[in-house]
């Protein structure tokens, strides 16, 4: 019990912190004289932390033990939030939020892994795992209302120090937990050294796209390719690669990354950015705006907290399917914004959304760990974390790119447009990814 209540702490805080500045964002980018490239980043840059992290992480976690990866998780956590917390510029801030998502993606991976671990496949895990899963969701409903309850009082640096605190207890909490690992694997540092640089340089170029679609872009796109390429071929040839990619064989494995992906672009990507559009467009407070979107997150949380009921009769990859689809269908249900709407408009795609994206959540934590071998379900929820997480950061930086052409409700009509439009097509993909589960090549 120990192990599930301190794991789904950590998830908690972990998307507490991710969905933090999303309604204190103008407040943030006013004292620290952020323009828009510089809020892009302040938005994007802990998905490029956690993107750039999670397989190194799982790897580390197997290898060195998944406790202690998860202790220096929270601690990595508090220094983040400190560099945020004292920031007197965006690059501090930018560089804190990297330096948490990080720190983020070690407690997301090692908490998930001693979770597999403490629990033996069958209900008493797809039980653990749905709570884990609805942890996600009821951060993501109360990061924003959290900041934006703290930042009219005490201003928004305030929320970082909170963290910090946060982070320091989950690290003791897990101190005290039992050390698990799987096989001992040698790091893929040619992995890493291409990944997370390839990462970082592929949304720099839509970041810098927001200005058009010139050489400057074609500086940044054209390294990140041939990095990411490079990655592709270190790993295929790599004897212990951090992640398998022949996996992607495997029909449960592509629809868990699949989905993730999508969850990503689709799905984080307008919801990180919504907050300030109802701000700004319908002139709500940022508590009020956090509010709003917190129908997505709260019903989210609520879903994922009993999806464990559906999962035995629809199937983990089914019930992904279905999720985003749902998600589709909520954020399809928003088009029609204009200059007269209310609030009201979005609630109920938000809701329908937040039934999806509760169903996708729990189901792709199950079959993350299912797709892989057992010894290596860090790697497992490390690879699917990452999918999620590079889809989200290019996502935040596709919807910039959709805002800054079209300022404005027809931005946003056309945001919803294209996220709902992609999350239909991974619901599709997922769908059609058969449930049979081949054994790993060469295994």
């Amino acid at each position: 019990m120990a192990t599930l209540v301190i794991a789904s702490a950590a998830a908690f805080l972990v998307l507490v912190n991710f969905t933090a500045p999303l309604a204190t964002l103008g407040e943030i980018a006013g004292a620290l004289g952020a323009g828009p490239a510089g809020q892009t980043w302040m938005l994007g840059s802990i998905s490029l932390g956690l993107a750039a992290a999670l397989l190194i992480a799982g790897g580390f976690a197997d290898t060195f033990g998944r406790r202690r990866v998860f202790v220096l998780g929270g601690s990595g956590l508090a220094v983040g939030s400190v560099l945020c917390a004292v920031a007197p510029a965006t690059w501090l801030f930018v560089l804190g939020r990297i330096v948490q998502g990080v720190a983020s993606a070690a407690l997301l991976v090692s908490s998930l892994g001693l979770l597999a671990h403490a629990y033996p496949a069958g209900a008493e895990r797809v039980r653990a795992t749905g709570l884990w899963g609805a942890m996600l969701g009821g951060g993501i409903a109360v990061g924003p209302v959290l900041a934006a309850l703290l930042t009219a009082p005490a201003g928004w640096r305030s929320v970082y120090w909170l963290i910090a605190a946060l982070g320091v207890a989950v690290a003791a909490g897990g101190a005290r937990l039992a050390e698990s690992r799987g096989i001992p694997r040698p790091t893929d540092f040619a992995g890493l050294v291409t990944l997370g640089p390839g990462i970082a340089l592929l949304v720099a170029a839509l970041t810098e796209a927001r200005t058009g679609w010139g050489v400057a872009v074609l500086a940044w796109a054209a390294p990140a390719v041939a990095l990411l390429a490079a990655f592709v071929v270190v790993e295929l040839r790599a004897a212990e690669p951090m992640i398998d990619l022949r996996l992607l064989r495997a029909p449960a494995f592509r629809a868990a990354t699949a989905g993730a992906l999508t969850s990503g672009i689709a799905v984080v990507s307008f919801m990180t950015y919504l907050p300030g559009l109802l701000h700004r467009l319908l002139g709500l407070t940022p508590l009020a705006a956090a509010a709003v979107v917190s129908i997505w997150s709260g019903v989210s949380f609520l879903v994922a907290a009993q999806a464990r009921r559906v999962t035995p009769w629809l199937g983990d990859r089914r019930q992904a399917a279905l999720g985003l689809g749902l998600c589709a269908a909520g954020e399809l249900a928003t088009l029609g914004l204009s200059a007269q709407s209310s609030w009201w408009h979005f609630a109920p795609g938000l809701a329908i959304a937040g039934v999806g994206t509760g169903l996708c959540n729990a189901a792709l934590a199950g079959l993350s760990v299912r797709t892989v071998p057992a010894d290596r379900a860090a790697m497992g929820t490390g690879a699917n974390n990452t999918a999620r997480y590079v889809g989200s950061a290019l996502g935040i930086a596709l919807v910039a790119v959709v805002l800054a052409a079209a300022p404005g409700p027809a931005g946003v009509n056309y945001t919803a447009a294209i996220t709902g439009t992609l999350a239909l097509l991974g619901a599709l993909m997922t769908a059609m990814s058969r449930e049979r589960t081949p054994a790993p090549v060469g295994s």
